[in-house]
């Protein structure tokens, strides 16, 4: 396998070395994936080791991981959720947008460059980078609290507006090429269609698709379904000559309120994560050192430029939304660096005649240098901002559902746990693989989501993070002891309580981290035992004492049954009153 007369396997053996190395040396630091990649790629580019060429075609992969993350962002907006933030969203992300790129805009302006050019750079360096500020703010528990919620906010409206932004960039173009496109009224029709079908196409092909796929249980389906519906919605969005990243977001929001959500954001987000850690990577690799080091203090003067000018007007403007001033302080702060989409504009700006690509690299390095800072700048608002706990009460997270309870299998046995839990106001999220029980349940107002409980990653993705409780509800003798300790060990914060098969399944599990296992038919074998006594007229009295007798020797045989390993360990504790049981029990094994 070659590529320039190179093999793509030891170019890739350095590439993920130095990624490896780079990304978590700076992670033990705290300081992000994000810088790691990017000083990765310029150590192994043609600027400094030259250990891997051709950084331009593995962009043109790497941009996969910027349509992956639109449609992620895209899976996070239900109308419900959307209406619940629209002031943040599109008040303050709004806000924020414009007065930052304008502000930036007059400060490249008066340094030199020509206003089509200064446009082209300064509305990019608006946007803040929600690769980097996610997860830190995930990390640090703030998602939940009202920062942290307007903080996603303003991110979210700066991925909407990535469309726009380029729409400003092609009409300033100076290429001819661009020029000879279709005027600018017809590319809006083309966005209205465009967006039009590949709505009808969510509602009446994808779901349907994607009920049959989840009918045959086929996972490895769902993934190639998951990236055929980003991938094609962005090819077609490319071939109207509109933005992919468009495309791909609308993709994310026709599923939105499917059922399917948590299974797609599980299946594409390994995806999503290479492909923007090797976008990160070539960006990195395409970095002109010489460049840099011929204006070292234009560099580290813009970089500082850019910080000081978000951070003032950002501050101002949630000082406008009557935020504290140690909030609104922090909120500047916090997302004062420059974003990824920043290289994706620059881009789109030098193929515009509009900036050359030593300009390009230079603003490429101003935005690197400034998401350099944000480690310790996310350090200092903690000192600054006066919330002291996250506040979860009405507050959803930007990624996770945050239920109270995580309910894995809604069929017979699971439907009455769910049900008793919301009776008592606990919030649940459900997750079973049958698509019919599904939409019956969504019939009746209940929400339940297409999945594989027994994934950590899906746990994840259902918010089992913030759960207090995660209830294994589904049938079955396939649980052990192993994956009950890897999910005590994922969501230590969280009760764990397990349907058990029998009793063989009871052993099994033996010494797992769970507060209770419930064997699915005993209570119910138990009740059916009264109901036939009181028939034939045994004393109440009777029938309570012999109750408790049963499950007294039960408890004591289980026990010695677990901790020997055998299943007819204890065969000689049977109480009097219950010895006829010991023939029948000796014939059939007890396993019940």
């Amino acid at each position: 396998m070659e590529s320039g007369g190179v093999s793509l396997v030891r170019e890739a053996a350095p590439l993920l070395g130095f990624a490896l190395f780079f990304v978590l040396f700076f992670r033990r630091f705290g300081l992000g994936a994000v810088l790691g990649y990017l000083v990765a790629g310029v150590l192994v580019g043609p600027e400094a080791l030259n250990l891997v060429g051709g950084a331009e075609s593995k962009m043109g992969i790497a941009e996969l991981g910027i349509t992956l993350l639109l449609f992620l962002v895209g899976l996070e907006l239900s109308p419900t959720r959307l209406w619940r933030m629209k002031r943040d969203i599109f008040g303050l992300g709004l806000l924020q947008v414009a007065l930052c790129g304008i502000a930036l805009t007059v400060v490249i302006w008066a340094t030199g460059f020509s206003l089509g050019a200064a446009i082209a750079l300064g509305l990019p360096l608006g946007l803040s980078s929600t690769a980097q500020v996610l997860p830190m703010l995930q990390s640090a528990g703030r998602l939940r609290t009202p920062f942290g919620e307007r903080a996603f906010s303003i991110l979210l409206f700066q991925d909407l507006s990535i469309v726009p932004l380029i729409t400003i960039v092609a009409i300033l173009s100076r290429n001819p090429a661009d020029s000879a496109g279709p005027p600018g009224w017809l590319l809006a029709l083309y966005t209205v269609l465009a967006v039009g079908g590949l709505v009808l196409a969510g509602r009446f092909l994808l779901r349907p698709l994607f009920a049959l796929i989840g009918k045959w249980g086929e996972r490895e389906m769902f993934v190639f379904a998951g990236l055929f519906t980003v991938i094609a919605a962005a090819a077609i969005m490319d071939a109207l000559g509109l933005s992919t990243a468009l495309g791909a977001f609308i993709a994310g929001v026709m599923l939105a309120d499917s059922p399917y959500r948590h299974e797609l954001e599980a299946d594409v987000e390994p995806f999503r994560s290479i492909l923007l850690g090797l976008f990160f990577l070539s960006i990195g690799m395409m970095l002109n050192i010489h460049a840099i080091i011929d204006r070292p203090l234009f560099v580290l003067g813009m970089a500082a430029a850019l910080i000081v000018t978000k951070a003032i007007v950002i501050t101002l403007i949630g000082l406008v939304f009557r935020m504290k001033w140690q909030q609104a302080l922090a909120l500047g702060l916090l997302l004062s660096q420059g974003g990824e989409f920043g290289f994706v504009l620059f881009a789109q700006a030098q193929h515009a005649y509009l900036i050359d690509p030593v300009a390009s690299s230079i603003f490429g390095a101003v935005v690197t240098l400034s998401m350099a800072t944000t480690p310790f700048l996310m350090k200092l608002t903690r000192r600054i901002r006066s919330e002291k706990k996250p506040q979860v009460d009405g507050l959803q997270p930007p990624k996770e559902d945050g239920a109270n309870a995580v309910v894995v299998g809604y069929g017979r046995f699971g439907q009455t746990v769910a049900q008793m839990l919301m009776v008592q106001g606990i919030s649940v999220t459900l997750i079973d693989t049958d698509p019919e029980m599904i939409e019956t349940a969504r019939t009746f107002g209940m929400t339940v989501y297409y999945g594989n409980g027994r994934r950590l990653d899906m746990l994840r993705q259902a918010g089992s993070g913030d759960a207090q409780l995660i209830l294994f509800c589904q049938d079955g003798d396939d649980m052990d002891r192993e994956f009950l300790e890897s999910v005590n060990h994922s969501f230590p914060d969280a009760a764990i309580f397990v349907r058990a098969y029998d009793r063989r399944s009871m052993m099994r599990m033996n010494d797992a981290p769970v507060e209770g296992m419930f064997r699915e038919v005993y209570e119910s074998a138990i009740s059916m035992a009264r109901a036939a006594m009181q028939c034939v007229g045994v004393d109440e009295g009777e029938i309570n004492q012999t109750e408790q007798d049963y499950r007294e020797f039960d408890t004591n045989r289980l026990k010695a049954q677990k901790s020997s390993g055998d299943i007819y360990a204890g065969r000689d504790s049977v109480p009097e009153g219950l010895s006829h049981l010991r023939s029948a029990r000796d014939a059939q094994g007890d396993c019940g």
